[in-house]
């Protein structure tokens, strides 16, 4: 006889407001990866409501992540990481120890890709995936700050953030920080709420993962472990071997980055040898991470970034009421990363997408108003209502995003080179980097072209003086200010050359 749907999966009662259950009476018989069977996954699809909202947010937020996905042409980053990403495996760490500013984690997996062609959708196959399996990471980390209402509205903050979707349709690694870092997150609430020892390796175990993606989550990991430090003190006092399973969480991390660590310590020279001269910089990166985090730069991200931000300031004085750790928790880890990136602006480049780890946090708080909401809402359908309205604000943005071009098109303005070159002509590139991007799209050798990249004026006027009677086609981004922050290379175009072509920020000169 088949059971009804509100005595299957009965385990206690919950200690839930039932008005915020979407459930009713029905408990997942899943409790721990032990209860994991085939039966028991079919009671929770078929019968609860929060497992199959879920797997629609993940299939949708799975189609918005591979949709159009080679639809961008790669710019100068993902250009690198194809080209680094040819290497053999040695050739990768030697590159990521001597060029490379990044660990070796990301392009060893994109190397393996690479076996099932060099296409674009190849390239950002794997961070569309581990964007679309952070959805449910997210649920995940929303259900351990308060309940499972929560962690739906974090997932449904995710599955349509432009923000998480553009860097999933990115060949570089900020998705798969942002998955591990997810995941490392969720294993430490979960190591402090119940202090299993296979949590708190497993929190060591995907933090090593994070560091092996990207060095700066080890700041991210600084405040975790200090926040750690703080909630253990009383106990520490009292009894230093409480220690013990945070110190086993410490070793298993340090143990799997330790061939990192010499290089953490070199790049960081490198990079803060001189003062930076393109990036986020200052006290203004706290306003750009959010404005980004929200949703772009499209109009209506401002609003929204309005909005999500006072929703963020409810929901953690929401927290501070029910659980004045995991605020503390939510607090360092948004605001230390913050303060620390500002302080290193001035020594090194910033941008708002090296601070992707913040997100998980930052959606949980704004789903954490969801209490306050219902006060003024009190119905037990508000979780639907809410999941709609955030569809319904980032679809105008979404619609934008995939209707123009987010990244330089070197796609398009390769053709439009080889229309306008002869054999013999000279192809010059400021600053001279920008051949990655182009060469994936052109090849001089085949256009009969000489090609070459420079990043002074004296360069320029060199090669202008032993032309010929060959034409001398420019080729500029806007990195020439970056590149060249003494400005002579910009005063010889603008004295030497005349625009043919501008696309999508890429400009074609040719030299009078």
């Amino acid at each position: 006889m088949v059971k009804k749907r509100e005595d299957r999966g009965k385990v206690k009662k919950s200690a839930e407001k039932p008005e915020y259950k979407l459930d009713g009476d029905y408990f997942s018989p899943i409790k721990s990866y032990h209860d994991i069977t085939i039966e028991n996954i079919r009671s929770s699809i078929v019968n609860s409501r929060y497992v199959q909202i879920l797997l629609f947010l993940t299939i949708i937020g799975g189609f918005l992540r591979f949709y159009n996905l080679g639809y961008n042409s790669l710019w100068l980053d993902e250009a690198t990481t194809y080209g680094v990403s040819q290497g053999s495996f040695f050739e990768i760490w030697q590159t990521s120890v001597t060029g490379e500013f990044h660990p070796p984690l990301f392009h060893w997996i994109v190397h393996f890709m690479l076996y099932f062609g060099h296409s674009e959708i190849v390239l950002r196959a794997v961070p569309a995936l581990l964007g679309t399996l952070a959805i449910p990471v997210f649920y995940l980390i929303g259900r351990e700050f308060r309940d499972k209402n929560v962690g739906i509205i974090s997932a449904a903050l995710l599955t349509v953030s432009y923000f998480g979707i553009h860097y999933s349709q990115e060949a570089r690694a900020y998705s798969m920080v942002l998955f591990f870092s997810s995941l490392t997150i969720l294993f430490y609430l979960w190591a402090l709420r119940m202090d299993k020892i296979s949590h708190w390796v497993l929190f060591g175990l995907f933090s090593a993962l994070a560091v092996w993606t990207h060095y700066y989550v080890l700041i991210a990991l600084g405040v975790i472990y200090l926040h750690a430090i703080i909630s253990f003190w009383d106990r520490l006092k009292k009894n230093i071997r409480e220690a013990k399973n945070l110190l086993i969480a410490f070793c298993v991390m340090t143990v799997f980055i330790l061939p990192l660590l010499v290089i953490v310590v070199d790049r960081y020279f490198i990079l803060s040898a001189s003062s930076p001269t393109y990036g986020v910089l200052g006290p203004i990166l706290i306003q750009e991470t959010i404005i980004r985090f929200s949703g772009g730069y499209a109009q209506l991200s401002w609003l929204i970034a309005a909005v999500y931000f006072m929703l963020m300031l409810a929901g953690i004085t929401c927290l501070y009421y029910e659980n004045r750790n995991k605020c503390l928790f939510s607090g360092m880890y948004l605001i230390l990363p913050l303060v620390i990136s500002i302080l290193l602006s001035s020594t090194m480049t910033m941008n708002p997408r090296y601070l992707i780890f913040l997100l998980p946090v930052y959606f949980a708080l704004i789903a954490m108003s969801y209490p306050l909401v219902f006060r003024l809402i009190p119905h037990r359908k508000l979780l639907y209502a809410i999941i709609i309205l955030i569809f319904a604000i980032n679809v105008p943005l979404l619609t934008g995003y995939y209707s123009t071009f987010t990244k330089e098109d070197w796609r398009g303005f390769a053709g439009f080179l080889e229309s306008k070159t002869q054999d013999g002509d000279l192809v010059v590139l400021v600053p001279g980097y920008m051949v990655q991007p182009l060469d994936y799209y052109y090849s001089n050798t085949t256009d009969k072209t000489i090609e070459t990249g420079v990043y002074t004026g004296k360069e320029l006027d060199a090669l202008y003086n032993t032309k010929g009677a060959r034409s001398m086609f420019v080729i500029v981004t806007g990195d020439i200010t970056a590149a060249n922050p003494e400005g002579d290379a910009i005063s010889w175009l603008t004295g030497h050359t005349k625009m043919l072509q501008q696309n999508t920020g890429i400009y074609l000169l040719v030299a009078g």
